[in-house]
């Protein structure tokens, strides 16, 4: 059995290797490509959920009546367990590496998809729908955007691969439309999706190469040189804690993700809130009888129309606040972002009441998430350039931490309301629930932390802005 000692330097060794290996001018493009595939598939498993959830929660669910969609929410609490593990699956990527985790993720989402596709019990879906909720929040490739992308460039970049990722989405309205002749048949969708999803796995196993920025980091750690990684942490939920909870910047950082997540329940009821939205202005055109007959056929004609336009939507309001926060800074582009998630909102949900053209009302729709994560994506990517390489993944993984108070308060609000008032009245429930979490988070942002536009992952260390406040308090002194 080999010593502690050998084990060390055998590591170095190879990531010395790793760092050694000449990567070719066409590296980083077609790296860009897998991790743009990656996230393709990482954007339809978490939206295929939601933009099925009617047909499914009708489907499955039909023995709890009008209320399906709101019981379908509360089965999902059943993956909650499995998100609070990975917040200790994540910090693993910290002493092993990010290339194991990136296929292990994208494996498991696409398994997930595959087990969703076999279902025919309830149990058994939700044991496919637990697979995927583990896997999706770990967003490896989100860490190696942030650690092979240049400083100036890393939010464009970023925003600029989730724009194509959400305009892949559109394989799930098409899938709709070839493949769901009746909405029994919601099942058939998952399939290609899985397919791909294997196929990417694949091609990241082979094709990328772990980041330099970790490889340098870990050999900095197993040398002892804790001077470059600011920590002398080897990852873990427990370090990254301890870090976020003694630098201001990473504390007022979660306190606002966890705002903004109150109003989560839109990203996941946004294609409920147009199916009955559709589904009420056919009831007082008098087109319907039954409020489930309107429901079906919004479902299969006007819902499958808006959703081609959604991911369109989707990708510009993720697209436009990267080169915001690249140009001006990463706080106004949290704004804009926030604002127009609001704005938004309110837009596609009259416009489904109204009975306005299915893809205006499904490109608003999109803009409206799109623009919601974009405001949560900002955040996180703040809080990732406020830590240090040997923590950041771990730091990241902590992030869901302060998500899901957020996310905790949005269901305690939201689900009870939902239950009793019925699924028409989505939007403006959760309306009331996102506007004060939103604004209470951007407050905090523009009066609590420091931009974090264009900084050097490879140099930060944590405690940049702490010295800064204190560097400016001895020049007004």
């Amino acid at each position: 059995m080999r010593t502690k000692e050998e084990r060390i330097s055998r590591e170095i060794a190879r990531r010395e290797r790793q760092l050694g290996k000449p990567r070719g001018k066409w590296y980083f493009p077609y790296l860009v490509l897998i991790i743009s595939l990656v996230y393709i598939t990482d954007e339809i498993c978490s939206q295929i959920g939601t933009l099925m959830k009617t047909e499914i929660a009708n489907d499955m669910l039909s023995h709890f009546g009008q209320s399906s969609v709101g019981a379908l929410d509360i089965l999902s609490m059943i993956s909650v367990p499995f998100l609070a593990l990975g917040i200790v699956y994540k910090p693993l990527s910290d002493r092993f590496g990010r290339k194991p985790f990136l296929v292990i993720n994208t494996f498991g989402m696409a398994a997930g998809l595959l087990i969703v596709y076999l279902s025919r019990s309830v149990p058994a879906y939700v044991v496919g729908a637990c697979v995927i909720q583990f896997f999706v929040p770990h967003d490896m490739q989100a860490v190696y955007i942030m650690e092979v992308a240049p400083d100036k460039h890393r939010a464009k970049l970023y925003s600029v691969v989730k724009c194509v990722a959400m305009l892949g989405v559109m394989v799930i309205p098409l899938l709709r439309r070839m493949l769901m002749h009746s909405t029994a048949q919601w099942r058939r969708v998952y399939l290609i999706p899985a397919i791909v999803g294997l196929a990417t796995a694949l091609t990241a196993l082979l094709l990328a190469k772990e980041t330099d920025a970790f490889n340098r980091s870990r050999i900095n750690y197993l040398r002892g040189n804790t001077e470059e990684n600011g920590t002398a942490a080897e990852g873990g939920i427990l370090p990254a804690l301890r870090f976020v909870w003694k630098h201001k910047q990473l504390r007022w950082l979660f306190i606002a993700l966890a705002c903004s997540e109150t109003g989560f329940l839109l990203t996941i009821d946004y294609e409920v809130i147009m199916t009955y939205g559709y589904a009420g202005h056919f009831m007082k055109s008098g087109l319907f009888s039954t409020l489930e007959a309107a429901v079906e056929s919004a479902g299969v004609h006007e819902i499958t129309a808006a959703l081609f336009l959604f991911p369109v939507g989707c990708a510009l309001g993720q697209l436009i606040p990267g080169f915001i926060a690249d140009r001006k800074s990463r706080k106004a582009a949290a704004l804009s972002a926030s604002l127009a998630s609001v704005v938004l909102l309110l837009g596609f949900m009259l416009g489904s009441m109204r009975g306005a053209p299915p893809y205006l009302v499904g490109f608003l729709a999109g803009a409206c998430i799109g623009s919601f994560w974009s405001n949560i994506d900002t955040l996180t990517m703040m809080a990732g350039e406020s830590a240090p390489t040997a923590l950041r993944a771990s730091v990241l993984a902590a992030t869901n931490l302060a998500t899901g108070i957020g996310i905790g308060a949005a269901y305690g609000v939201t689900l009870p309301l939902l239950t009793i008032l019925g699924n028409a009245s989505a939007g403006v429930v959760i309306l009331c629930a996102a506007v004060p979490g939103l604004v209470a988070a951007f407050t905090i942002l523009a009066l609590k932390t420091h931009d974090t536009r264009g900084v050097n992952l490879s140099a930060v260390k944590g405690n940049e802005w702490e010295q800064r406040e204190e560097t400016e308090e001895v020049r007004a002194q």
